[in-house]
């Protein structure tokens, strides 16, 4: 016969595993915009590398690049070119003015402006992602454009403009499931 006590230890054991799974999750992707609130432009003297070195890129992070886009680009360059500021062998070309870039390997990633004079007044930046955990097998792009490089990108829903990121959510949907389940199954077993 079951005894209040041992319904109350069963409770507490159902609440802990719910809190374990809302707290703990999976890890969340985060938006950053580059420069922040000045966004990609050579007005106010953005520090472009002071930016990039106050944040934690991880593999599933996304980048986005705002801009006026009669005046600037994105222009993804190897580290040669990032270093010269030299824009004649792009590896990707993003001109929409809202460019959405997923981060898909850990490494660095150097992206200029390839209008004439502007890499070289600062409108550069290298994102360096961190590694990845040892039981992740990281892709073999660097970066996936939500589209075609020089297509229409499609814009991140939303930005954070501190050095935390936007943390989505999305990948929590898929626990609420387990979440309910768990609790239901241990609930049923009191």
């Amino acid at each position: 016969m079951a005894t209040a006590f041992d319904f109350m230890g069963a409770k507490a054991m159902a609440m802990s595993l719910l809190a374990l799974f809302l707290f703990v999750g999976p890890s969340e992707e985060k938006v950053y915009k580059v420069g922040d609130s000045s966004g990609w432009t050579t007005i106010g003297n953005v520090n472009y590398t002071a930016w990039a070195s106050s944040k934690n890129f991880q593999v599933g992070d996304t980048i986005v690049f705002e801009y006026n886009k009669q005046f600037h680009n994105v222009i993804e360059v190897s580290k040669a070119d990032y270093q010269t500021c030299t824009a004649a062998s792009p590896l990707a070309t993003f001109t929409t003015g809202n460019d959405s870039i997923s981060i898909k390997k850990t490494g660095h990633l150097y992206f200029i402006c390839g209008f004439p004079g502007h890499c070289g007044a600062g409108q550069k930046v290298d994102i360096r992602v961190l590694k990845l955990s040892s039981s992740a097998s990281p892709p073999t792009s660097l970066v996936a454009p939500s589209a075609s490089p020089t297509a229409t990108s499609t814009p991140a829903p939303s930005y954070h403009n501190n050095n935390s990121g936007l943390k989505t959510s999305k990948a929590l949907y898929y626990f609420i499931p387990v979440i309910v389940s768990v609790s239901t199954l241990v609930l049923s077993c009191l």
